[in-house]
């Protein structure tokens, strides 16, 4: 209890009931935050492999895994060195991950989670002004609410944007800043559908606000409807794309507009249950890449110039590496990608869960792995 507590403190205010600015935002006091490591052996970055390279799958001779022996990576983003950053869902830690496959660098810890359904710490991002500042933005579930908040490796979370319904189920999670700075938010409807449709609740939306939680138009609300928006993605040219997941019902990749009612607009396209569970998104040119819980692979969706699908998507690492949840999208064109078999779903192997790196698929299409 008293850890609980001692987390709310530091989360400024679990159990608000929304959130009130109460002028310009001050880092709480703090030491100097530890470094974060460029790669081992220096600023030049291994190739990823390409598809279909060999290897055993173990992560002794799969060039694919650069890290493993991870407790449900949820969250990462990739740094500017060409590293990565991993949040782990239940434990709250941060881990930089390396693309050499040297060992994960735990970072710190980020207090005050909980992990009650499918809660935690869950979306992450960094900073615009990453190199000048630092920051690192997550998503977190606390036991009264979901809210973003935002703070240096070692430092205390700030609150940004509080008071989204935390419920069992549907938490949302998905965090995305677009090229002019916008912060885009994912959340779900925490099990009430009803709270999608209402424009008074922070529930089932995708919320814009800039890097202090203030909305970027008339309110925060960007686009309602959704049920559950694990992950949202953008090239910067492209819409901003979410992820809609739902269960037993089809799983949706929608774009975004603002103003849209995702309840009354068809997706761009539907997964079925079964090949579904979407839980990350990246988008380059005509490709969009969704990260796939139960169909265990990438589903590679190719547009058309009107944003229409081309064909049936294709699946990519299908089976080979289970469960497949996060997909982010390096400065060096590889895909950053994390299993989830730890999350008491899925059939763990003896080195999950793991953080693959591989080369996308040639022309966006692969046959199954």
């Amino acid at each position: 209890m008293a850890a609980v507590a001692v987390g709310c403190l530091l989360l400024a205010g679990c159990g608000g009931d929304g959130y009130e600015p109460a002028g310009p935002f001050r880092e709480l006091p703090q030491g100097q935050p530890p470094e974060v490591a460029p790669p081992p052996e220096g600023n030049s970055v291994p190739a990823p492999p390409a598809p279909g390279s060999p290897g055993s799958g173990e992560s002794d001779g799969d060039p694919t895994v650069v890290a493993t022996d991870l407790a449900v990576p949820t969250g990462l983003v990739v740094l500017p060195d060409g590293t990565a950053v991993v949040a782990e869902r239940d434990t709250g830690r941060l881990l930089q991950v390396f693309p050499d496959r040297s060992p994960a660098r735990e970072l710190m810890t980020v207090p005050g989670i909980d992990t009650t359904g499918d809660g935690g710490l869950l979306g992450l991002a960094i900073s615009p002004t990453f190199t000048e500042d630092g920051l690192y933005y997550a998503y977190v579930s606390t036991a009264t609410d979901n809210r973003v908040v935002r703070f240096p490796v070692g430092g205390a979370p700030n609150p940004v944007l509080t008071g989204i319904p935390h419920g069992e189920l549907h938490n949302g999670g998905g965090l995305l800043f677009g090229p002019d700075g916008t912060l885009y938010v994912g959340t779900g409807d925490a099990g009430d559908p009803a709270l999608a449709a209402d424009p008074a609740s922070l529930a089932g939306k995708v919320l814009a606000v800039d890097v202090f939680g203030e909305p970027v138009g008339p309110g925060p609300v960007f686009t309602r409807g959704h049920r559950d928006v694990t992950a949202l993605c953008s090239d910067g040219v492209s819409p901003v794309f979410a992820v809609d997941t739902d269960g037993d019902a089809p799983d949706q990749l929608e774009a975004l507009a603002a103003g849209r009612d995702l309840a009354t607009t068809d997706p761009v396209i539907e997964i079925a249950a079964a090949d579904a569970g979407l839980a990350g998104c990246a988008v380059t040119g005509p490709y969009v890449f969704l990260g796939a819980l139960d169909g265990e692979r990438v589903h590679v969706v190719e547009l058309d110039g009107t944003g229409a699908p081309v064909g049936e998507p294709t699946p990519f690492l299908q089976g080979r590496y289970g469960r497949l949840r996060t997909v982010v999208l390096g400065g060096d064109g590889a895909l950053w990608i994390t299993t989830s078999n730890e999350d008491g779903v899925g059939t763990p192997a003896e080195d999950d869960d793991r953080v693959l790196r591989i080369l996308p698929p040639a022309g966006g299409a692969s046959s199954p792995l």
